[in-house]
């Protein structure tokens, strides 16, 4: 058995480790964990024996790790996601389609899955409601909402749920959604990101002003420079909200002549379309290092090399 530290077993047991309905245990070891994944993922293979002890080679003194739900979900019979995060559907701006987006959303994070959200979609707080002659409440009102949801999902569950919210520079409600998370208690479950486009960057290098619009309106006009400042700011004061530069994404997107990105996964690592799915794995390097601390340690670039295209093909398994 490797030699594990304490809170990396506390983890795994409480996390990862495979346990019955009555919360018996089912692998008694890590390496049981290793065991049942690299069994599940090999059985997408047309000769999973031929591939079993590769990918728990792999596995093996932890030198690739697939991500969390992968871990926790291959090889378990249950009705999980071995995705860890999603960008989820456009959301429409009317009410029956705001909670069906709610409803899938809920849905997403039931089986395991972090979720992220574009909500500049949604017209700002003050702008008329047709037909009803009501005034919208805003994208921030109906992020609490969300917010609700994933605190309940997280009840019924072991991991903690995950979103990410993100909102258009030019947005009238711009300036809530910088400073919503000086009150400690609100958004708790969401991570925040101002999509930042090229205009406005050029507006700050200009000292221009800035336009906040939606729907062909002019809601507000600020100076850009102080718009930034505020950014910075909060960020200062309460590490958020993050920004994204989402001219620059969607211009080095190798698909940007069939999809256009507007969001993240939860930690913001990984831009993704409407409907896309990260499928995360991570290659220990310190594993792969011959003549460690000595003054001929080296990289073995063979071992990567040969880890690395197992491990690409245990991730194209698991889809």
């Amino acid at each position: 058995m490797p030699t594990v530290a304490s809170i990396s077993q506390q983890i795994w047991d409480m996390k990862y480790r495979l346990r019955s309905a009555n919360g018996q245990a089912v692998d008694d070891t890590i390496e049981d964990s290793w065991r049942r994944v690299a069994d599940a993922v090999a059985a997408a293979e047309v000769r999973p024996a031929d591939w079993r002890d590769r990918f728990y080679e792999a596995l093996e003194d932890f030198r690739f790790l697939p991500a969390g739900r992968v871990l926790a979900g291959a090889g378990a019979d249950r009705n999980v996601t071995l995705f860890n995060c999603f960008v989820m559907g456009t959301i429409p701006d009317d009410m029956s389609g705001i909670f069906e987006n709610l409803r899938e959303a809920a849905l997403t994070m039931q089986q395991g899955g972090g979720i992220g959200y574009d909500f500049s979609t949604l017209r700002p707080n003050g702008a008329p409601v047709e037909g009803v002659g009501a005034d919208a409440s805003g994208p921030l009102t109906f992020m609490d909402v969300w917010d609700a949801m994933c605190r309940t999902i997280m009840s019924a569950g072991h991991r903690r749920g995950a979103m990410m919210a993100t909102l258009r520079c030019d947005h009238p409600d711009i300036e809530a959604f910088i400073e919503a998370k000086q009150d400690p208690g609100r958004l708790r479950m969401f991570n925040l990101s101002v999509l930042v486009t090229d205009s406005f960057m050029q507006a700050i290098k200009d000292d221009n002003a800035w336009e906040l619009q939606f729907g062909g309106r002019t809601y507000k006009s600020v100076q850009a420079r102080e718009l930034w400042d505020r950014v910075m700011r909060a960020t200062y004061a309460y590490a958020e909200p993050g920004v994204i530069f989402i001219d620059r994404i969607n211009q080095r997107n190798n698909l940007r002549y069939c999809e256009t990105i507007n969001s993240t996964n939860p930690c913001g690592e990984q831009p993704l379309p409407p409907y896309g799915a990260c499928l995360l794995g991570s290659v220990n390097l310190a594993r792969l290092v011959r003549n460690s601390f000595t003054a001929d340690a080296a990289l073995d670039l063979n071992a990567l090399r040969n880890l690395v295209t197992t491990a690409v093909r245990m991730l194209d398994n698991a889809i």
